[in-house]
């Protein structure tokens, strides 16, 4: 199957030939064409399967075709998803597809200034990618109105809710119109996501492109049982044999990721931390310097690491493993990504063993015990 039998108009489809696509993935394969046909999608996708096409596509063509649409003033979609990062990496995404065509968007989220965000909405945008938070904000100010959307996306809905988010999308939902298309987007489905779907959908097309527990079969995963004083010799060690590659290693709080970073400068191996308390500048440029080879070890806490999407990256190293077995899958999806393979390396203390049964119970794949000399 190629973009062109997905009916794909001809702007559309130079702007992703030029970024490199060649055959839609399967979520792309399934839902173009549901949400082309104007139908309201529940797809269960982990991160890196090319969900981003699969909803930004469809809402450009039908804004490019939409004649009346052009002539009315007005936000006409609504792109509601959790951190600064994965809205500005959707906004980038929207820019590539819209390049050949007059569909104009625009990104707002909070820790900035909001003077830019409201010159940018008052000359008129047809697609708004957001955060809660900020939209709640200018919304509660009178600068952004919802009465005029035809298309509403919940992306990463279960990480919205578990960063808290469900009461203001609670807040959100009712100033929508009743007749719109929604596209619901959530790499698991636990009760509270089912309910809000419930509320939220008409007779959608269900997708389910990977299952909440599986991981992807090119990616090794090993595990090496170590005392916890001794995991930043060893991660030392892995990163010194490692030197040409990109390396993602996660930390389960944000102290802990500068912890790390420093324990790597004095290793001489530089590296960058990501998380929550970083301001927004600082964040875009260590994901900046990071995608650009400029960074070679990008240390990030969950929630921070949404933002980073790069396609080859070949290790992914978890320093402390998360509470959540459904984590563990978010973390090393990062890693053998658009047909590459990729390696997994966790390290285990001893009061983490319990952690590690559930993620092979979980996944049902038991992770390879390594060996190791510091």
């Amino acid at each position: 199957m190629t973009f062109k039998e997905l009916n794909i108009t001809e702007p559309i489809l130079k702007a992703i030939e030029e970024k490199g696509y060649a055959v839609p993935t399967p979520i792309q394969g399934e839902a173009i064409p549901a949400a082309l046909a104007k139908r309201d999608i529940l797809g269960c996708a982990q991160t890196g399967t090319g969900k981003t096409a699969s909803f930004a596509i469809p809402i450009i063509q039908h804004l490019q075709m939409n004649k009346e649409a052009a002539k009315c003033r007005g936000i006409k979609a609504l792109i509601l998803t959790s951190t600064r990062e994965l809205a500005l990496q959707i906004s980038e995404c929207i820019n590539d597809y819209a390049k050949y065509t007059q569909v104009r968007h625009g990104v707002i989220f909070g820790g900035v200034n909001q003077r830019p965000q409201v010159d940018m909405l008052h000359k008129g945008i047809d697609i708004l990618v957001a955060t809660p938070g900020r939209l709640l904000d200018l919304m509660n100010q009178g600068h952004i109105h919802l009465d005029k959307i035809q298309y509403f996306v919940l992306d990463e809905a279960d990480r919205m809710l578990d960063m808290g988010f469900i009461h203001d999308i609670k807040r959100i939902l009712p100033k929508l119109p009743k007749e719109k298309q929604t596209l619901f987007f959530s790499a698991t489905m636990p009760d509270t996501i089912i309910s809000l779907t419930n509320s939220l959908l008409k007779n959608p097309v269900r997708i389910s492109i990977t299952p909440k527990s599986s991981t992807v079969d090119a990616i090794e995963q090993m595990v090496y049982f170590v005392e916890k004083k001794e995991k930043s010799l060893l991660l030392v060690s892995i990163l010194q044999k490692s030197e040409d590659q990109s390396v993602l290693v996660f930390s389960r709080t944000k102290h802990n990721a500068d912890k790390i970073v420093k324990i790597l400068g004095k290793a001489g191996i530089g590296s960058q931390a990501i998380h929550g308390n970083k301001s927004q500048a600082a964040r875009q440029l260590a994901l900046g310097n990071f995608k650009s080879g400029k960074t070679r070890v990008m240390v990030a806490t969950d929630i921070a690491a949404r933002g980073i999407d790069i396609n080859e990256l070949p290790l992914v190293i978890n320093y402390d493993l998360p509470d959540v077995p459904e984590t563990y899958v978010h973390r090393i999806g990062r890693t053998g990504r658009a047909g590459n393979t990729g390696t997994a390396l966790t390290f285990c203390s001893q009061e983490e063993r319990k952690l590690v049964n559930d993620i092979q119970k979980l996944t049902g794949k038991k992770l390879n015990k390594a060996s190791y000399t510091i």
